[in-house]
């Protein structure tokens, strides 16, 4: 048995773990970083993909507070796309076709290159902790290693089990071995344990797939990238295509549903809402005659195709004809089946908005463990469950994102204050803010908190500054004043503007809803000087001028409640006033503040105006 020091242990190398040990070190934390397998770190288990609706947001998030995910998606992107174009800016979502082969190589690279950073391969067992603090974890071998703070970051491989039809297998996905025993030591330690199931889609050979038939889907050109640091605009390298189920796909799906693990009873754990298996779209949405379905390429080194939208866990011969239904798809020839896995997570509840478990200090849980799906939001948490484990080990105060500063906030906000009873996705309609809480302002919403908490180098830093002043420099630009000439009136004539016959300012000329600064830059010779992102900020601020002062002000008042703290050691139980469900629910997840006590569910307005004025009379006292 060997007894070996560090001061932060992060188990798991997923995307969560990835981002912890790298916050971990990057602070200055001596750091081992304990997975199951070397070869799964970073890996793309499911879709070879980064970012989506909602998802780009987290990514340019973490990049913003230096975190590696968007650095990693843009080096090794075949293909990169702004989704929701036809929408608002506040929606607009970065999504890039990553080379799972190359993401896993270039994230362990970064990491094995790491000052601080130890890689073991090796399984955690127990949780070591004496006295409400953390000492340490064990390992299946014997081995002891001692710290003062831990992160786990187990992703779907708590005894997990992979489905397809009737075949059950205890493994972890694409054949990955899976933690058997760390579930056991979480239970001992208090965590109360929920079993979840996710799924994955059929890999297919590209080369079996008629093209011909299908639409293809190209990327984009000269758009925002995930990583402000990013200067080489990623080169599109690959296409997707896309396809659609039809009534006789629907037919087999339904002429086979006593076949599937989903509806025959052999899946228990309770599966994503938002990203549903083929045959619960079908059966859902029964109006519908087709779904859509997307060819992604997995890696410029491999004919694996994944089809995006087909997750299933029904026998391989079912999933070979329901394929083999589809135009295009007729001869298509599957390398890897589709399957369902089943893994065991954690109530978030017991979680601080810190994601420290509330009965074990120095103790924090980032990712799927926390009841996620998807590798963005894992990512998210692990970059935070790193940052405030280093503040614990630095004796700093701990870092708590409100919901007005990043997707990421409303995302931990939403796990530890309303909890989940399904794998949780992030989505634009959760955020209150959403136009404060652009991907494109990211790093101005959140370099310097980054900054702040010694993650953001003097390079990033460097940079950061350099475009503030920037924006501030362009900016007075705004206040030159157009002359009425026929030049400017043409162009205002071929968007559909009305014309000027008096001199006007380049920003009233802006808040017009048709006129575009890059326009204004290309005819007029104004902002010559500036990078796009500097004058996509300008546009921006400028048209939404109205709306974005409106929303800082809701802000404003929120801020109200969320700087009302409420003692940590308060007797809800003792408040005359407040009612049973809402003391139960209080004395469970014990708010930090006013705000999180609002939004915590079963807990009205009327309890918050009881508890407010018990709070204020005691202090009072």
């Amino acid at each position: 048995m060997k007894y070996t020091e560090y001061e932060a242990i992060v188990i798991g190398a997923g995307h969560a773990g990835c981002e912890s040990a790298l916050a971990l070190a990057r602070t200055g934390i001596n750091t081992l970083m304990l997975t199951l397998n070397l070869d799964s770190i970073g890996y793309l288990a499911c879709n070879p993909s980064i970012g989506g609706t909602a998802k780009g947001h987290l990514v340019c998030e973490i990049d913003a507070l230096g975190g590696e995910m968007g650095v990693n998606a843009d080096k090794t992107a075949l293909q990169i796309r702004m989704l929701n174009l036809g929408k608002g800016p506040a929606v607009h979502s970065l999504r890039a076709q990553a080379d799972k082969v190359e993401y896993h190589t270039e994230m362990k690279k970064t990491l094995e290159n790491q000052k601080n950073l130890t890689i073991k391969q090796g399984e955690v067992v127990e949780i070591l902790a004496e006295n409400g603090k953390i000492t340490g974890v064990k390992t299946a071998v014997g081995d002891e290693f001692t710290c003062k703070a831990v992160c786990i970051c187990t992703g779907v491989y708590l005894k997990s089990n992979i489905i397809i039809g009737s075949f059950t297998e205890p493994t972890g996905p694409n054949g990955f071995k899976r933690a058997n025993y760390l579930t056991d030591s979480l239970r001992k330690l208090g965590f109360e344990i929920f079993r979840f199931k996710t799924g994955t889609p059929t890999r297919i050979y590209f080369n079996s797939v008629d093209t011909s038939k299908l639409e293809p889907q190209y990327g984009d050109e000269n758009i925002q990238t995930f990583s402000f640091m990013t200067k080489k605009q990623p080169k599109n390298k690959a296409l997707c295509y896309l396809c659609y189920t039809n009534q006789k796909t629907h037919k087999i799906i339904l002429d086979n549903l006593d076949k599937s693990p989903m509806y025959n009873g052999l899946i228990t754990g309770t599966g994503p809402r938002y990203c549903p298996s083929i045959e619960t779209k079908v059966v859902r949405f029964a109006d519908k005659e087709r779904h859509q379905l997307f060819l992604e390429p997995e890696s410029l080194s491999t004919q694996e195709t994944y089809v995006q939208g087909l997750s299933t866990s029904l026998p391989t011969d079912i999933q070979l004809e329901m394929l083999n239904s589809i135009e295009g798809l007729e001869h298509a020839k599957i390398m890897r089946d589709a399957y369902a896995i089943e893994y065991d997570c954690i109530n978030s509840l017991q979680l601080l908005p810190t994601l420290e478990y509330k009965n074990v200090k120095g103790l924090f849980t980032a990712g799927q463990i926390n009841g996620t799906s998807g590798y963005e939001e894992a990512g998210a948490q692990g970059l935070i469950a790193g940052i405030n484990a280093s503040l614990y080990i630095r004796n700093k105060p701990q870092l708590v994102l409100k919901r007005s500063d990043a997707y990421i906030g409303v995302l931990i906000d939403d796990l530890v204050t309303k909890g989940t009873h399904e794998p949780y996705r992030m989505m634009t309609s959760r955020a209150e803010y959403r136009l404060h809480l652009r991907q494109d302002n990211a790093d101005i919403r959140l370099t310097e908190i980054g900054r702040q908490v010694g993650l953001v180098d003097d390079k990033r830093y460097k940079v950061f500054k350099t475009k503030m002043k920037n924006i501030e420099k362009a900016k007075q630009e705004l206040k030159i004043t157009l002359s009425p000439t026929k030049e400017l009136n043409e162009y205002l004539t071929s968007i559909g503007e009305r014309e000027v016959n008096c001199g006007v300012s380049v920003e009233n000329l802006l808040k017009r809803p048709k006129v575009d600064i890059f326009e204004l830059k290309n005819r007029f010779n104004l902002f010559s000087k500036y990078h796009n992102d500097v004058l996509n900020q300008v546009q921006l601020q400028v048209k939404y001028d109205g709306y974005i002062k409106k929303q800082l002000m809701e802000i404003e008042e929120a801020k109200k409640l969320e700087d009302f703290t409420i003692p940590t050691n308060i007797d809800y139980n003792s408040i005359l006033g407040l009612r049973l469900e809402a003391r139960q629910k209080l004395s469970e997840i014990k708010p930090l503040n006013l705000g999180q006590a609002s939004r915590i569910s079963g807990v009205s307005p009327a309890d918050i105006s009881v508890l407010t004025i018990y709070i204020k009379s005691k202090i009072k006292s």
